[in-house]
């Protein structure tokens, strides 16, 4: 299926290289192979302008899978007087966030743990190509059913090393129901940010990635090496009223304006 969306305000290549997903593929500047639970779409922007061809689902989907109906320019409106949050909203305020699979985040952020970006991707593409359902275009992510036999030795085609681990013990939670996912939404923040932690090399940045970018907690705030820096370089006096309005969306803008130079 092949279609158009004319957006505002809306960054292709903002939000996929923001570090809250890990299932694309660069194919030219502002046009990428995107995977997104069980689909898949080729996408490319150009202005406001959307381009999608051959999805493998309804328009509707992708236009819910980057968010593209909640009313981003209020928030930013919310971070003026904070002029931090104000240079990072004029460079990449194009950002959206992700309504991604929870089961996916969990997996892809315990891979994160000690790793970088392009390594992350590789072992997930690896994970997808060996485990996971063949699509028209590649491969998706494996549910935790197709996963729940696997063993160290099955994962040892990951390269993952000590994170292996700690994907068995979420594949076994989540399979026997000790962690349901689908009920997570529904807790506040402190009891599904204590649900995750029970498994096996979660933290507090980890549960909190999966709050942000499984389940739209925008009151999170993940801290990484990047976002750390950022706050002890402008922020020793503690966070602003503006920084606090929305500090998961914020900490979205310091990630991708850290790592890009701009601050």
């Amino acid at each position: 299926m092949n279609f158009n969306l004319r957006v505002k305000g809306f960054s292709l290549q903002q939000t996929l290289l923001s570090g809250q997903s890990f299932r694309f593929d660069e194919i030219a500047p502002n046009h990428y192979l995107v995977f997104a639970w069980n689909n898949v779409v080729e996408v490319e922007q150009s202005g406001d302008e959307l381009f999608f061809k051959n999805s493998t689902c309804h328009p509707e989907f992708w236009h819910n899978y980057f968010d593209l109906n909640y009313n981003y320019s209020n928030l930013l409106c919310g971070f003026s007087g904070d002029s931090i949050l104000e240079i990072v909203s004029g460079f990449c305020g194009g950002i959206r966030i992700l309504k991604q699979n929870p089961f996916e985040v969990l997996i892809c952020f315990l891979l994160s743990s000690c790793n970088n970006i392009p390594r992350i991707k590789k072992i997930v593409s690896v994970l997808c190509r060996n485990f996971g359902t063949q699509l028209s275009c590649g491969f998706a992510f494996p549910t935790p059913q197709q996963l729940e036999h696997c063993n160290l030795n099955d994962f040892a085609i990951l390269k993952a090393g000590f994170r292996s681990a700690y994907l068995i013990d979420a594949i076994r939670n989540v399979c026997c129901g000790s962690l349901d996912l689908s009920k997570l939404s529904s807790l506040s923040v402190d009891e599904a940010r204590k649900k995750l932690m029970t498994i096996k090399g979660v933290g507090k940045k980890v549960a909190d990635c999966v709050l942000l970018f499984a389940y739209h907690k925008f009151e999170v705030f993940p801290i990484d090496v990047w976002v750390k820096r950022v706050l002890q370089q402008y922020y020793q006096s503690g966070l602003s009223s503006q920084f606090l309005s929305c500090p998961g969306f914020a900490q979205q803008l310091i990630y991708y304006s850290k790592r890009s130079g701009i601050i």
